[in-house]
């Protein structure tokens, strides 16, 4: 007996394999008409105010629950995902103190410029060859990428929130195509967590008040990243020497013994990101600092954020050598500098060592009051 093929089923197969030609390495399609607890738990998450700084978040929350309030003549929505898996254990660096520790995602080059022409291209062959209209969306608009992988077939969102794939672990990177089209949904993945609570007890900083819940405001992602001011004091001795993210919560993952590494060259590590030097990059001026890291992702917070989360990483290293380092930066020009220069000076000298090198006039409020704290206390 021949079984007949649906049109949107045989869309939705033509769509995927499409998308594996053009290199993604998993794709599923699901629904743009959202089920009401698609928002439930962001809508908890800012009740709770766990979004820090991210005030975007609160600003388009309704777009962000529900696809066809973002653009209501929506019907389905495509879901890709592009593997960046790392070559070893992204937490060996934290052993070397003297280095810093740069999160997968960012030590190749930014996803964006990878992904979005692999989406505009599957979405041009959508059009031109089953009809429609789409929009294409990679990190750059109120999306909820994981809950709508996870309904896409693609994986599911473990207990620290993040898509974890059966086949790629923690490292897949996410991009979406919504189209005007009817095309069959692939089946949402199930939950494969179990009892399992590796990536809640390793984090540093306690950012899970229970599974599947994220603080940000106490993520080292967040503080490194997303934070612009500075580092609250309970939280430096923590992050440890980590200057942009954090990878122990995916890392610490079981299903990443079926990771593979990344097969897009473009991911692979630069020379000097996998480990670069805490000393080299304490001294980056702005100019320095867009040579190096034009193209990568780590750009975006812009060198000030990026030298305060450096000398937060020397604050921690406990080599005196590196006190020389931290010193400059106290007549650095940015105050969210000169701030985290005087904790690791405090954590690398004498304290009246340090008194004796303090400013007569300083100008900014906040660095006068890490003066206060840190020093006069000692």
């Amino acid at each position: 007996m021949t079984t007949l093929t649906s049109e949107p089923e045989r869309r939705r197969q033509a769509v995927i394999d499409k998308a594996l030609s053009l290199g993604f390495n998993a794709a599923g399609v699901t629904s743009a008409k959202a089920p009401a607890a698609l928002g439930a738990r962001l809508s908890e998450f800012l009740a709770a105010g766990r979004q820090g700084d991210m005030t975007w978040m609160a600003l388009r929350a309704a777009e962000r629950a529900a696809p066809q309030t973002l653009w209501p003549e929506a019907k389905s929505i495509v879901m890709l995902g592009l593997n960046y898996g790392p070559a070893g254990d992204p937490l060996d660096v934290l052993r070397d103190k003297s280095a810093g520790a740069v999160s997968v995602y960012a030590r190749g080059k930014d996803y964006h410029d990878v992904v979005k022409p692999r989406l505009k291209a599957l979405a041009r062959w959508l059009v031109e060859s089953e009809g429609g209209e789409v929009k294409v969306f990679v990190d750059t608009a109120p999306v909820m990428e994981k809950p709508l992988a996870e309904r896409a077939g693609l994986g599911w969102q473990g207990k620290h929130t993040n898509l974890v794939s059966r086949d790629f672990g923690s490292w897949m990177f996410l991009g979406a195509i919504f189209s005007t089209l009817d095309v069959a949904p692939d089946s949402p993945e199930t939950d494969h967590c179990g009892a399992c609570r590796r990536c809640l007890d390793i984090c540093p900083t306690g950012a899970f008040p229970a599974p599947y819940q994220l603080d940000a405001r106490r993520c080292i992602s967040y503080l490194t990243i997303e934070h612009k001011g500075p580092i609250p004091l309970e939280f430096r001795e923590a992050i440890g020497n980590r200057i942009y993210g954090c990878d122990d919560c995916l890392a610490a993952c079981p299903w990443n013994k079926f990771a593979v590494v990344a097969s897009e060259a473009a991911f692979h590590a630069r020379d000097g990101l996998a480990a670069p030097r805490l000393a080299e990059l304490a001294n980056l001026d702005d100019a320095a600092f867009r040579r190096r890291f034009s193209g990568s992702p780590v750009k975006r917070i812009g060198r000030d954020r990026f030298v305060r989360n450096v000398l937060i990483a020397i604050g921690n290293s406990g080599d005196p050598g590196l006190a020389a380092v931290a010193l400059e930066r106290l007549a650095d020009a940015a105050p969210i500098v000169r701030g985290a220069a005087v904790w690791a000076c405090a954590r690398l000298m004498e304290a009246e060592a340090l008194r004796a090198r303090r400013p007569k006039d300083e100008p900014d409020a906040s660095v006068r009051a890490e003066w206060a704290a840190i020093v006069d206390a000692a």
